[in-house]
């Protein structure tokens, strides 16, 4: 399915998850996060894209001795974006 087309699917695997962590982090946005996400593909990656990334700064974060901060920087960067590209999305969506 390319982006931007729909589905009747709820996100699921790392979708769901993903959606589940900003959903958290984005509160004023949670009920438009959870319609938009049951009905666009391109969202649904973004919540994937967002939980891998949170995934994997978690474990940088909990690594334990040698601490890369580089890395940590990096990842949360790419978290920061994701969050901005959903917020983007939603804003862009919304019923007028």
């Amino acid at each position: 399915m390319g982006r931007g087309n729909t589905s009747d699917r709820p996100p699921d695997g790392a979708a769901q998850r993903g959606l589940w962590r900003l959903m958290l982090k984005l509160p004023s946005i949670r009920g438009e996060l959870q319609m938009f996400a049951a009905r666009n593909r391109a969202l649904d990656d973004l919540c994937e894209a967002y939980e891998d990334a949170s995934v994997t700064l978690e474990r940088i974060r909990k690594k334990p001795g040698d601490t890369d901060y580089t890395l940590v920087r990096e990842y949360e960067t790419i978290c920061t974006e994701i969050e901005t590209e959903v917020i983007k999305y939603c804003v862009q969506h919304r019923q007028k």
